[in-house]
């Protein structure tokens, strides 16, 4: 009897532990079913947030040129060109720390081996650039109103690519901060009225992106709220009013 009782006893202990580990297995295993069925049960938002600023700086190239035969007539004439443009921006208060001279630049178009047909015309081009940087952006707007007075003193003005007033907007990174946590905020709003919908509750955040902010001119048309970016044809450098706009996207668990 003492023989049989020492053998039954490890296999008891056995049978103990071995029921044990089901148990305790089942219950992992139930957890992580548990588990992976309300990691697939999620909801992605989007928190939208814009606001309208007013420029802080402008950047305004003028850019003049002469032609003709006689280099230093032609010279002679644009400088003049150039005391014109100083004129007008001093009538316009723009004062002289606000504005720069670019370099002169001279083309001979005979002296250009790939010319072809150009080297017919006037052989030199005389052409400078008088560039206005202020924080006025008002008093620019105005002066760019005025502008027919240097086309009635007979200076040709470049226009093209790069020409006219650029308006700038330089205090985008302190708006940052409060526009994300206000579109993170519209965001988990949005969530949570899905969530009532479906007989949910919001959890905690699964995945998150605080989107790209843009600048767009204020009366530019706007994309909708599930779209990055604003459309419309206006510049955004045109405007004085800037769009300033950020979309956040959010996935939020969804829990019973």
């Amino acid at each position: 009897m003492e023989r049989s009782s020492n053998r039954l006893a490890p296999a008891a202990a056995l049978g103990i532990c071995l029921m044990v580990g089901l148990v305790l297995g089942g219950w992992l295993l139930g957890n992580q079913i548990k588990e992976t069925r309300l990691a697939d049960r999620y909801v992605t938002v989007k928190g939208l947030v814009e606001r309208t600023v007013k420029s802080d700086s402008a950047v305004w190239p003028v850019t003049f040129k002469e032609t003709g035969n006689d280099l230093q007539q032609v010279y002679a004439k644009s400088e003049e060109d150039r005391a014109a443009v100083l004129k007008f921006f001093q009538g316009q208060g723009i004062t002289p720390q606000e504005i720069s001279v670019g370099q002169i630049q001279v083309t001979d178009k005979q002296a250009n081996e790939y010319g072809g047909n150009n080297n017919a015309g006037p052989r030199y081009i005389v052409q400078q650039t008088v560039t206005v940087s202020s924080g006025d952006v008002d008093k620019i707007a105005k002066a760019g109103q005025k502008t027919a007075q240097l086309l009635q003193a007979g200076i040709i003005v470049v226009g093209g690519y790069g020409q006219g007033i650029r308006y700038v907007f330089n205090g985008l990174n302190a708006l940052k901060p409060d526009m994300i946590t206000e579109a993170t905020k519209n965001a988990r709003a949005s969530a949570d009225r899905f969530a009532a919908d479906s007989g949910s509750q919001v959890g905690s955040i699964r995945s998150a992106n605080q989107g790209v902010f843009s600048i767009s001119a204020a009366d530019a048309g706007s994309a909708g709220p599930g779209e990055e970016g604003g459309g419309g044809a206006t510049s955004p450098d045109a405007s004085i009013m800037k769009k300033v706009r950020v979309v956040a996207t959010i996935d939020y668990y969804l829990v019973k």
